[in-house]
């Protein structure tokens, strides 16, 4: 599906749609024959967290794929000091990101080409993202995992276990209304349901009524009935910032068995 942008001048979308790479990992794979716990009844990973996070640019451009990584570092160094801080990165690293893993041009104006979300997790594995004033520094992730949609219980050990998911789905018009801002639930409705795009974004909790989402700098809740008609891909991602910080792996596979899963990748 080609790329298209809501009307809404201020919340923008930017999710080219999903690839299929055959390196990269899926979780049910990799956890064939265990029998884990279910996952616990709630999570909300956003707790204390600021009220506003920052649009991260996606209300100029759609480099939502982008926006969504920094929302992703936010959670995961406020989680991991324990709320002491967090870290939130300049509008010009998002840019930059936006130009080295989706081939933004500034320089030609508009909201750029949009991103893919295999292509942006596989830059975060093997460049990182900038980092600091001027992007000096780079924070890059040890793995990523594909994880089926369709599998519920497995979203929600992916947010549990890594603090969030890193998802695409496709939007439907009600959710980037044409004026005003999008609704603070997301539900199946029946009207205005043409599909406008394509969305990245982390949820960061879930319930068992809906997930937690961060996208355009706020919170929002994606109910399951919602997560399981527009979502098409689901990651999970193995960041030393939250592992470090006590956070557990996908699927507690250890750190040497995911970065062995990453060496087609990273060849």
């Amino acid at each position: 599906m080609a790329k298209e942008h809501a009307s809404n001048s201020h919340f923008k979308l930017g999710r080219l749609h999903r690839s299929y790479d055959p390196r990269i990992p899926h979780l049910s794979a990799l956890l064939a024959g265990k029998t884990l716990p279910p996952p616990p009844a709630q999570v909300d990973y956003t707790k204390g967290m600021p009220t506003n996070l920052g649009m991260m640019l996606n209300n100029t451009l759609g480099d939502c794929t982008c926006a969504a990584v920094y929302h992703a570092i936010q959670v995961w160094t406020f989680n991991a000091t324990k709320g002491k801080s967090m870290e939130t990165e300049p509008d010009s690293d998002v840019e930059k990101l936006y130009e080295l893993a989706c081939g933004y041009k500034p320089q030609a104006g508009g909201e750029g080409p949009g991103g893919n979300e295999q292509h942006v997790l596989t830059y975060l594995l093997k460049k990182g993202a900038p980092m600091g004033p001027h992007g000096q520094t780079t924070h890059k992730i040890d793995a990523f995992v594909e994880v089926d949609p369709r599998i519920t219980d497995d979203v929600k050990r992916t947010i549990n276990d890594c603090g969030l998911a890193y998802i695409g789905f496709n939007v439907p018009q009600y959710i980037v209304p044409t004026t005003g801002a999008p609704p603070t639930v997301w539900d199946v409705e029946n009207t205005n349901t043409k599909i406008v795009g394509g969305h990245a974004v982390v949820l960061a909790g879930y319930t068992a009524t809906g997930a937690r989402v961060i996208s355009w700098g706020q919170y929002y809740t994606m109910t399951w009935a919602f997560f399981a008609k527009y979502v098409d891909e689901t990651y999970a991602i193995a960041d030393s910032a939250w592992i470090n910080g006590g956070g557990k792996t996908p699927g507690g596979l250890t750190l040497a068995e995911l970065e062995a899963q990453m060496k087609a990748l990273t060849a």
